[in-house]
């Protein structure tokens, strides 16, 4: 393309077809030389939109000895052999039906081709035992050892993981693939797998006890997503054409695009990755949106939070656990933070190695505002036209210094929401008022943690500040005096904005706000 811009392999996952077809590839073939040569068993988890199957591809490509493919790439260098080994990659991607009949078309389809090109007769019609076969028989045919590589494998999984006499029967029949590689080892050079989420070694993968869990390895935490340095070297043509659109400056765009898709870390060395499925997005829109959750499962996140009572409004203040606690197997959570975590709602956002503790967060503004969007319908409304439209007025009243209408606004509008039955709870209410007033930190920033305490919500425009402090069924007036109490002011006493105390009360009678107390400092 002109401008030095490379085209742009969006929805594309081939790797060969990138190449070919001259678009962006970013170079992670240092690193895969470095994980094909010294493990045999690996197991990667990453969130969706993360590049996995277009690493599987390269790993294909990399094994069937296509050196004219990685031209110009680190590869080139440090590989000096490139012999050609039958491959067999089997994805499960699509497989999201949750049933028997197909799993086993869908990998008919599969093996079928494999059988076909390597010259192996179908002994069998178990889809473990015809796996076996080709491991066993290629290396024949070939003269190489054979590589596996398994995309998704948890796909069909996770397509009945709330179901729990499905699940049983789905891992059985998953296992019942994977389990033959054990046996297969004097005929495999190298056996990769990729998901979403951790089931337990016992439950999948039997007795392949040799499996390297590289999830968490620092050393290849990178082997996904990409990180800030090949954003500014490898990507930059792109990000100075994003400025450009955007009439900002190349610096003004790396900072935005760090706010939005930046932030993911899968090791304790807290090395940033990006979100490559949003760059893609943005670089091709020319407009830093909110894209990855576009592709989620709120249904998904809705039911775990049901499931375990988890109340959203405390991933703002970080979950402090232990590795065990979120990285465990998905069948044997105890909390959800292995969902939140696995599929890239949280991300580890500080590590004590004294403790071996870890908190979890939101990855970035991205993620953050698609969780608040996905929960209008579940805790406020159906109707998330509507409650956009009115949170954009209400941050145009913000803006006119008049918080008084805006919060009038917020009072005739919660009035009017038809809340569900189960819509009781104080929890329900203060989960609203959260979804509800987040949605503001689309337009002006939020702060809520002090040294001193935590302020429910600081707003902030170009000359004012107010720090809000809200109460269910209790008088306004006990709002104003927290934040006096705790001092709430005196972070912002330095910032030259004019600063508003701003008590708030909510009326579980009236399902709405009942009183506020505003007082200029």
């Amino acid at each position: 393309m002109a401008n030095g811009l490379k085209r742009l392999p969006t929805g594309i996952q081939t790797f060969s077809e990138i190449i070919e077809g001259g678009y962006l590839y970013v170079d992670k073939t240092a690193l895969i030389h470095k994980l094909t040569h010294n493990h045999k068993y690996v197991f990667l988890s990453r969130p969706r939109r993360f590049g996995k199957s277009v690493l599987c591809s390269t790993l294909k490509s990399y094994f069937e000895g296509r050196r004219d493919l990685f031209r110009g790439l680190a590869m080139e260098q440090l590989e000096t052999e490139w012999r050609r080994h039958p491959v067999l990659l089997i994805s499960l991607a699509t497989m999201k039906g949750g049933t028997e009949k197909e799993f086993n078309d869908k990998i008919d389809i599969q093996l079928s081709r494999y059988e076909e090109q390597y010259g192996v007769t179908k002994v069998a019609d178990t889809p473990g035992a015809r796996l076996q076969n080709l491991i066993e028989r290629t290396p024949v045919t070939t003269g190489e050892k054979a590589v596996v590589i398994i995309d998704e494998y948890d796909a069909p999984l996770l397509a009945v993981i709330h179901d729990s006499e499905r699940l049983v029967m789905m891992r059985d029949i998953v296992r019942s693939l994977l389990g033959c590689l054990k046996d297969c080892d004097p005929w495999l050079r190298f056996t990769f797998i990729t998901g979403i989420s951790k089931f337990s070694q016992v439950s999948i993968f039997s007795e392949l006890n040799n499996l390297d869990k590289i999830t968490m390895t620092p050393q290849y935490s990178a082997l996904c997503g990409i990180t800030q340095e090949e954003l500014e070297t490898q990507m930059m043509p792109w990000v100075e054409h994003l400025a450009a659109d955007n009439s900002l400056s190349t610096e003004e765009t790396l900072q935005q695009l760090k706010q939005n898709y930046d932030g993911y870390h899968f090791a304790r060395d807290l090395k940033d990755i990006y979100n490559p499925y949003s760059l893609l997005q943005a670089f091709m829109w020319s407009e830093m949106k909110d894209y990855w959750f576009d592709t989620g499962t709120p249904s998904s996140l809705l039911n775990m939070l049901e499931k375990f009572g988890a109340r959203i409004t405390e991933f703002d203040d970080g979950c402090k656990c232990e590795e065990k606690e979120f990285d465990a197997p998905t069948e044997k959570m105890t909390t959800p933070m292995p969902f939140f975590y696995q599929s890239g709602y949280l991300t580890i956002k500080d590590y004590n190695p004294a403790t071996g503790r870890y908190i979890l967060r939101y990855p970035n503004r991205e993620v953050r505002n698609g969780m608040l969007f996905a929960l209008i319908p579940y805790y406020v409304e159906q109707n998330t036209i509507n409650t956009n439209s009115v949170v954009a007025d209400v941050y145009e009243a913000i803006l006119g210094d008049d918080l008084n209408e805006a919060l009038q606004m917020l009072k005739v509008y919660l009035a009017s929401v038809p809340y569900a039955e189960n819509a009781t709870s104080e929890g329900h209410f203060q989960t609203m008022l959260y979804v509800v007033f987040s949605l503001l930190g689309r337009y002006v920033q939020m702060e809520v943690r002090t040294a001193r305490g935590r302020i429910d919500m600081v707003l902030q425009t170009n000359t004012d500040l107010y720090v809000m402090e809200l109460k269910i069924d209790r008088p306004a007036a006990e709002a104003l005096q927290q934040i006096d109490k705790k001092g709430y002011l005196l972070p912002f006493e330095q910032s030259g904005l004019r600063l508003h105390k701003v008590g708030i009360s909510f009326s579980t009678e009236d399902r709405t706000l009942s009183e506020w107390l505003i007082v200029n400092s």
